[in-house]
């Protein structure tokens, strides 16, 4: 059933404020209509592109991040509580995969989770002391991988994180990452 432009709009709107990381190919998908149409729908409801969506997004979470410069995080944050969980987005490039396969190099999956595992550690000081990582399908060129991180025990010197990150909703990595914090960091730290 075609919706009107007006309908179609407000749902558009509603739609993206509810999942502010939905791109204008699935929305087209959707609504049942062009992709041209849903740019210009956003265009005059003033509704940013999906980038600039992000960007805005991570901006807020930036000024938490401990651990590392903002800039060595593999993929974006979107989210961060510090010593509970985050989650950040990486969109698989033509830099990213294998140029015959076009399938993603194993180490940006493992370092889009394991920079997010370090992101997350309410600390200056974080280093990774153990990995367990699984890799449950093949990652392709142009899908986005989103990273879930959450902190599973607190220790007095050392944070366990468990990463799982998805195509769509489908699990294609998962890790436990053992993290190192720093000495100051360890009082009045305590099991959860």
């Amino acid at each position: 059933m075609k919706l009107s432009k007006k309908d179609r709009q407000r749902r558009l709107k509603e739609t993206i404020e509810e999942n502010p990381f939905v791109t204008d190919e699935a929305l087209a998908n959707q609504f049942q209509v062009s992709v041209q149409t849903i740019r210009l729908d956003r265009l005059e409801l003033a509704i940013p592109e999906l980038r600039e969506r992000i960007k805005h997004v991570a901006k807020k979470q930036l000024d938490h991040v401990k651990a590392l410069p903002i800039e060595e995080v593999i993929g974006e944050i979107i989210d961060l509580q510090l010593d509970n969980s985050a989650i950040s987005i990486l969109d698989i490039k033509a830099e990213h995969v294998f140029s015959r396969t076009k399938i993603a190099r194993g180490h940006h999956l493992f370092a889009q989770a394991n920079s997010l595992a370090v992101a997350i550690i309410d600390d200056e000081l974080a280093l990774t002391a153990k990995a367990i990582v699984r890799f449950a399908r093949r990652v392709k060129q142009d899908e986005r991988v989103i990273a879930k991180a959450n902190v599973m025990k607190l220790e007095k010197d050392r944070t366990t994180v468990e990463v799982n990150s998805y195509v769509e909703q489908e699990l294609v990595f998962s890790g436990e990452f053992q993290m190192f914090r720093s000495e100051k960091s360890q009082k009045g730290v305590h099991k959860r």
